[in-house]
């Protein structure tokens, strides 16, 4: 079985990717991955063949902020219109010769349409549960619109939610897919994102961090996280530091945006705390807090190998980083920014393992506070108790299910 694994997004959709694609591997399959440019190098160096689509995003995420507010309707209705024709022209390529395309993220618009074009299998996948349409929360507003209350929202006031989220849908991105469809002789779909989503998507998302919540109005298969084994030994520096002290607090927001100076906010904190801090740059561009004996600031660092050797992690609130941590059993604090962020950090705190801070720019003061509520002894004995539920086996069966739908399409094939 060959598997073309698409998306495009940061490395918190892409690394999923990458774990199916090891796990599909392990079982005698072959992938390859169609994903931005900036992950190119990382994935060769696993032997995986990649397609790059569209542009370098790092260049994006560590821009400054932009001062002139969300992007106008019309700025989102062209943006749609260039990811789905860099889709169309790259992916029909990328999967030549496969028998099924995995498409990820909520940008995979195209995905689908090419498989279908090509007559090939096609599956669904979101990271999260409140980006896939649900009577228990609302949807996420990546239309300009105010978050969505969450679970206490009543079950019909969520549904006419979201069916003006898939109003909206169809009138920024209907006509551009459409066109596409209609050049590559496909029929016009009404519903864009139910044809994106298809009927019966996954969700790889830890069952405990995650759950899908029950009755839902669509079927959806939960496929756990798809968590990369990582096995690369801490740089030397950081393993003396974590060797020459108490465990630190470590601070990274990974791809995203970060607050400013959350970096000098965190070891302020830390340090009020009698703690030490180790700062994780990323693409955040974190700014190192100084450079003195109870600050370490590094690129990047096998979260699996660092995160159970520190009393806490401050973070963005990542689907990836939050699995990791709680992986872990590292007491978390979530400063939550966009997308689905604020569910992951409503999640840390509903279980008990962290908290979640405000949504006002954080302080040395406000962190302090959330620090030495999550470093509370209970705080890291839950933490504890709940990373020996978080399930490590999720790619592993993705891949097992994937071979079995493309056995069970190539006999029905036979039989025909």
């Amino acid at each position: 079985m060959r598997v073309l694994l698409s998306t495009i997004g940061t490395r918190g959709e892409v690394q999923p990717m990458v774990a199916l694609a090891t796990a599909l591997r392990e079982l005698g399959h072959e992938a390859r991955l169609c994903v931005p440019p900036d992950f190119r190098e990382w994935i060769e160096g696993m032997g995986f063949p990649v397609v790059p689509i569209g542009p370098e995003l790092r260049p994006v995420a560590s821009a400054a902020p932009r001062v002139q507010g969300p992007p106008t309707p019309d700025q989102r209705r062209r943006m749609l219109e260039g990811t789905i024709a860099v889709q169309f022209a790259t992916i029909p390529a990328a999967a030549e010769g496969c028998d099924v395309i995995v498409g990820g993220g909520a940008m995979s618009i195209a995905a689908r349409s090419v498989a279908e074009r090509m007559g090939i299998g096609y599956v669904y996948v979101s990271y999260c549960p409140v980006t896939l349409p649900s009577p228990h929360h609302a949807p996420l507003p990546i239309w300009g619109q105010g978050q969505g209350q969450g679970p206490a929202d009543a079950p019909a006031g969520n549904r006419a939610l979201w069916a003006e989220d898939a109003r909206r849908w169809n009138d920024m991105a209907g006509a551009a897919l459409n066109a596409h469809r209609a050049s590559a002789g496909l029929a016009p779909v009404a519903d864009i994102r139910g044809h994106m989503f298809t009927d019966r998507p996954w969700l790889a998302a830890d069952p405990t961090l995650g759950p899908w919540p029950e009755p839902a109005d669509i079927d959806v298969v939960p496929a756990g996280a798809w968590i990369l084994p990582d096995r690369r030994p801490l740089p030397p520096d950081l393993d003396k530091f974590l060797d020459d002290g108490e465990p630190p607090v470590c601070v990274g927001f990974g791809s995203v945006h970060a607050p400013r100076d959350i970096a000098r906010a965190t070891a302020g904190a830390a340090r009020a705390l009698g703690r030490r801090v180790i700062v994780l740059r990323g693409w955040a561009g974190l700014s190192p807090a100084d450079d003195g004996p109870g600050c370490l600031a590094i690129d990047e660092a096998d979260q699996q190998a660092l995160f159970p050797r520190v009393a806490a992690v401050v973070h963005h609130g990542g689907a990836g980083t939050t699995t990791a941590a709680a992986l872990a059993g590292a007491p978390q604090v979530v400063v939550p920014q966009h997308y689905d962020q604020h569910y992951w950090a409503r999640r840390v705190v509903d279980l008990g393992i962290g908290t979640a801070h405000p949504p006002v720019a954080p302080t040395a003061e406000s962190l302090t506070a959330a620090l030495r509520r999550v470093l509370h002894p209970g705080v890291a004995a839950r933490a504890r108790a709940v990373a020996g539920e978080v399930r490590t086996d999720g790619a592993a069966a993705a891949a097992r299910r994937l071979a079995d739908m493309a056995g069970i399409a190539a006999e029905r094939t036979f039989r025909a």
